[in-house]
């Protein structure tokens, strides 16, 4: 069974800078704080920079989704490798966000295969002149 890949780059694109805000202020908003703030932090930074990277073409869109998979699984195993596994809130956050992510990329079209299928608009031409009445 193929995955269809039905989100383009500029919706891609809307929904990183959601994650990154969202990763931003999760902190204050679900009361957990100390190093699970700061690689909330962190990673709030680093999702913006890479939007931004490739909103600039300076990173490409492909690689932009290997950097976001590896992104998605460190958020996953964090908890666990960092030793915060104990914080519910903090966990249960991090594991979300990153089983997110991880939807996010399974369902984008990195590669624009999407509308790669798709027939070229017909190109409008001006009507023919016709010859002058007699």
């Amino acid at each position: 069974m193929k995955l269809h890949r039905s989100i383009g780059g500029v919706s891609h694109a809307i929904l990183d800078y959601v994650f990154a805000i969202l990763i931003a202020i999760a902190p204050r908003v679900v009361g957990f704080d100390g190093r699970q703030a700061t690689w909330c932090y962190l990673f709030a930074v680093l999702m913006l920079a890479l939007a931004l990277l490739t909103q600039f073409r300076v990173v490409g869109f492909v690689s932009h989704g290997v950097v976001e998979l590896v992104l998605a699984l460190v958020l996953i195993v964090l908890p666990w490798a960092a030793g915060f596994w104990p914080g519910v809130l903090s966990r249960n956050f991090y594991v979300c966000m990153g089983v997110l992510m991880l939807a996010l990329w399974a369902l984008t079209d990195f590669r624009n295969v999407r509308s790669a299928g798709r027939a070229a608009a017909p190109k409008l031409t001006a009507p023919a002149e016709r010859p002058p009445a007699p």
